[in-house]
């Protein structure tokens, strides 16, 4: 009897699929069995085509050139060797299986040449950037993209060989090297390590997630639109640049993911791989498939051999080359579907598995996931995907696509909607905490309040949501806006409470945690092709006279409190209490106890709840001064729980406290005791009385 996969054991709604599940399983280890064939099983030995492709210096010193091009009928590589010209000593000659190849002496190619193809084919040629181009520049003049020659005498070489990231809990900072600088520029590889990552450091989070690595002609797309997948973007500098901006990051403890684009390319002939050969399907669909009909791109055609052979080898390269400690894989939903997830609502289990669902891209995923965690066991994989596939983030040996996380993204348009639509008042605790837990127990996700997308034109961050216009006006460190007061106040408690319910990490967009004021606007036509709003503005934060530093601040100190607690992410989320008529919500996890007051009005004194019987203390306090509150709660007062004879066999008491509207706080168990070894403090009166004059003032400013 066939052994059953770990996912139908642990999902029993699944059985009704499991031939679906099964069937694709099955097409991997086949598909896996065909492409290792000769290399004794190892798809890392398979995943060697960029050092067999491309411009390679061999030991001799002389230079060998191949490209995959069977269309063509005559190729020559053309540059600043032969003044761009056609000349029959840097004509390629075909080797067999669609491979072209040219030997050079040691003196005809120099580092810093530039250079392209001229490809011949049936009715038709062309200039062409080589497939495995590892750099690619442009002419600042012209704008033309020409590969680059990239072989300096004194290579860069890594302090660190191999990094072992402490990632439990993994706490991402997600970034941008163009925008990530003062500066209405484009930012550099340099000025980011020298500048953005001692602040990334400083602020606690242990892995960057870096955008717009792979090349792309234009630098609005956000590195979306990819041309040169082997090229790191020389529009932020050199690929030394980046190795030392990666080993960096490594002896800060920091590790480096890379937002890979293997779900479509840019439709650019001339730059990209568009009609590399003159061909329309050498790695793309050549049917109604091939242009993806939201993006504006080229769909890959996963299903064959020689685009696995590609892009397998790609995510190899990263890993190899930069070092780069894992992948968020971009648009998995467009991937996994033929008609790309557009316009279908995935309600049921059945719309996962109704025959829309594109087998060879599912293929294609699990054998990056497989191959990557075959270089490096201790990789991070992250899929970007809003359908919800079930075994997205399972392991492949259990029947899933083999990812470590995916990313919750009904997470941020909760909170969205949550802004937009619904009273202060509305805002209920059974609503927030079944959003936030609300997942697969064999899956790990990235929880997070917003990403780039919500920083972009047309959107908005979660603190321009919440103060608007008021930012401009009332962000000076003394000044008592009510409006920018209640903005303040639900940030910290949003991230806070976003943060606390992980299951597996949480992401920040850069600048989000000190709430970043407008929005990101790449220079384009519309705007006058302006940098000024893509960048980030440092000195706000730094800038001892804004209330932007409270919220640096406060998003610190609770990326502090998660970090010191080794697997948090693992420990089990107890809920203690939920009222959505008083808007408290209050859970548990290991030595501690998270407590949310979401009333915009009404603040509460022995407000009590079951706990685990003990001492606690204060840890963190969304209200103090230090992070913009208002410094209600007197947090060197310890708190004990009161025994209560129908619970107390069970080790739990009533633990009370002041809870002043509008606040988060944390308490952590400072002593196992029993319950009654000591009465509740009476602090909770004198808090009050403290803090009567305060609160009156805050609901008159925000009158």
């Amino acid at each position: 009897m066939e052994k059953k996969l770990e996912i139908l054991r642990n999902d029993p709604w699944l059985e009704p699929y499991a031939e679906a599940i099964t069937g694709r399983h099955e097409d991997v280890i086949r598909k896996m069995e065909e492409l290792t064939a000769e290399t004794g099983g190892s798809l890392s030995q398979f995943a060697n085509a960029y050092k067999y492709f491309g411009l390679h210096r061999e030991k001799n010193g002389e230079w060998i050139f191949r490209e995959y091009a069977p269309n063509a009928t005559q190729i020559w590589l053309i540059g600043t060797f032969s003044d761009w010209k056609d000349d029959e000593r840097y004509s390629l000659s075909p080797i067999g299986g669609g491979v072209w190849e040219a030997h050079f002496p040691a003196d005809f190619i120099r580092n810093g040449d530039l250079y392209k193809m001229r490809v011949e084919w049936e009715g038709g040629s062309g200039e062409r950037i080589p497939a495995y181009a590892t750099r690619v520049v442009q002419d600042p003049d012209t704008h033309i993209f020409s590969a680059e020659v990239y072989a300096p005498e004194m290579p860069y070489k890594f302090k660190i060989k191999k990094f072992n990231p402490d990632t439990k809990p993994l706490l991402i900072y997600e970034c941008h090297i163009g925008m990530a600088q003062e500066e209405e520029k484009v930012g550099t590889y340099e000025e980011f390590r020298t500048k953005t990552l001692p602040r990334i450091a400083a602020d606690g989070y242990n892995a960057i997630q870096i955008m717009a690595i792979q090349e792309h002609p234009y630098y609005g797309s956000f590195g979306y639109h990819v041309s040169s997948f082997y090229a790191a973007s020389s529009r932020f500098g050199t690929p030394d640049d980046l190795k030392r901006l990666i080993d960096d990051a490594h002896q800060r403890g920091i590790a480096v993911i890379m937002d890979i684009v293997h779900s479509h390319a840019v439709k650019n002939e001339v730059e990209g791989l568009g009609r590399l050969d003159g061909s329309h399907d050498l790695y793309f669909y050549g049917d109604w498939r091939r242009e993806h009909p939201a993006w504006d791109s080229l769909c890959f055609d996963y299903g064959k051999n020689s685009v696995i052979h590609f892009l397998l080898s790609n995510c190899k390269f990263w890993l190899e080359e930069y070092k780069f400690d894992g992948f968020r894989f971009d648009g998995v939903t467009s991937m996994l579907y033929y008609n790309h997830g557009l316009g279908k609502a995935f309600g049921s289990y059945d719309d996962y598995y109704d025959g829309n669902e594109d087998i060879n891209a599912i293929v294609y995923l699990s054998l990056a996931n497989i191959l990557i965690h075959e270089i490096n066991p201790k990789a991070i994989t992250i899929a970007e995907e809003m359908s919800g596939m079930p075994g997205l983030a399972v392991k492949f040996e259990e029947g899933g696509l083999g990812f470590d996380y995916r990313m919750a993204m009904g997470i941020p348009d909760y909170w969205i909607k949550m802004i937009k639509e619904k009273k202060d008042e509305d805002w209920h605790p059974t609503s927030i905490f079944w959003e936030l837990t609300n997942r697969r127990a064999d899956e790990k996700t990235i929880s997070y309040c917003e990403s780039h997308d919500q920083a972009l034109v047309g959107d908005k961050t979660i603190i321009f949501r919440l103060i608007d216009k008021e930012m401009y006006w009332h962000m000076m460190a003394d000044d008592t806006d009510g409006t920018v007061g209640r903005g303040m106040a639900l940030h910290k408690m949003i991230r806070l409470v976003t943060l606390a319910s992980i299951n597996g990490g949480y992401l920040n967009f850069m600048g989000n945690e000190f709430g970043h004021p407008e929005w990101i606007d790449f220079p384009r036509e519309g705007n006058g092709w302006s940098y000024k709003y893509a960048r980030r503005q440092w000195d706000l934060v730094d800038r001892e006279d804004l209330k932007y530093k409270y919220l640096n601040a406060f998003d610190n100190a609770m990326v502090e409190l998660v970090s010191k607690h080794f697997n948090f992410q693992a420990l089990p989320v107890e809920k203690l209490w939920e009222k959505d008529d008083d808007q408290v919500l209050a859970f548990r996890r290991g030595e501690l106890i998270f407590v949310f007051n979401w009333s915009p009005v009404k603040s509460f004194s022995d407000y009590g709840f079951l706990a685990p019987a003990g001492e606690y203390e204060v840890v963190l306090d969304s209200d103090a001064a230090g992070f913009g509150g208002f410094g209600n709660i007197d947090d060197s007062i310890h708190h004990f729980t009161q025994p209560d004879p129908l619970y107390s066999p069970s080790g739990k008491g009533w633990l009370k406290l002041y809870l002043p509207a509008r606040t988060a706080q944390v308490l952590r168990m400072v002593k196992n005791k029993p319950a009654g070894t000591r009465k509740t403090t009476k602090a909770t009166k004198k808090e009050t009385a403290a803090a009567t004059k305060k609160t009156a003032a805050r609901k008159k400013s925000e009158k």
